[in-house]
């Protein structure tokens, strides 16, 4: 259950209006550590020119934006570093660094994921793209022995599968509609302010989740 004191503070700031029944989760920062700085390292280490120009987590320039809604493929993205790079990398190369932002799944999210499905649906709804997951969706075969996300959510969101990214008020609208959620009754938390309000625009409760923070303070123990 949510925690009483987080409950009053989403009351105090107007935040709740209806019980929750639904929570949709971002995933890098609230239930995967990620570390965007290692990526950008990674591809300085490969001698991409401006990679840190390029692309950060609030602003992305359109290759970036085209991967994570399915516009490109995979290898068009691959072949697009190249050219910028004027570098004869492999894909590879491109996809170690790229996927080296994707850090761990700490095991008491994991463990509270699991207890928190006895009492409401869960949602995963994450701007990504298909490197991405199928990277970390095979680092969690080999660490875990399972895929685990979609045995963690009643269903998983992702922007490359949707087209839409977050905060596109669209690609929340798909969940709510694919689901038949209330908006009023989810709660959305996700660490970037811009898609919290890209939430609350398409009427869903919503948490910003400070970078740092312990997830499982948010609920009863």
């Amino acid at each position: 259950m949510l925690h009483p004191d987080f409950v009053v503070r989403l009351k105090e700031h107007h935040l709740m209006n209806k019980p929750v029944r639904n929570i949709i989760f971002d995933l890098g920062n609230v239930v995967i550590r990620i570390d965007p700085d290692l990526t950008l390292q990674r591809f300085r280490e490969l001698g991409v020119p401006d990679f840190d120009a390029m692309y950060t987590i609030m602003k992305q320039s359109a290759i970036f934006d085209s991967l994570d809604t399915g516009k490109i493929s995979p290898q068009r993205f691959r072949d697009a570093i190249r050219r910028h790079a004027r570098l004869p990398l492999t894909d590879r190369q491109i996809d170690e660094a790229w996927c080296a932002m994707l850090l761990d799944f700490p095991e008491e999210h994991i463990a509270l994921l699991r207890k928190l499905r006895s009492s409401y649906k869960l949602y995963l709804l994450s701007n990504t793209n298909r490197i991405h997951m199928d990277f970390y969706l095979e680092k969690l075969r080999r660490e875990k022995g399972s895929s685990l996300l979609p045995e963690l959510f009643d269903r998983t969101f992702y922007s490359h599968e949707i087209g839409y990214r977050k905060p596109d008020r669209k690609s929340f609208e798909h969940v709510l509609q694919t689901e038949g959620l209330k908006p009023a009754e989810t709660l959305f938390i996700d660490d970037l302010e811009h898609n919290v309000a890209g939430a609350r625009r398409a009427g869903i409760q919503a948490y910003h989740f400070p970078k740092g923070s312990r997830l499982s303070l948010l609920f009863a123990e």
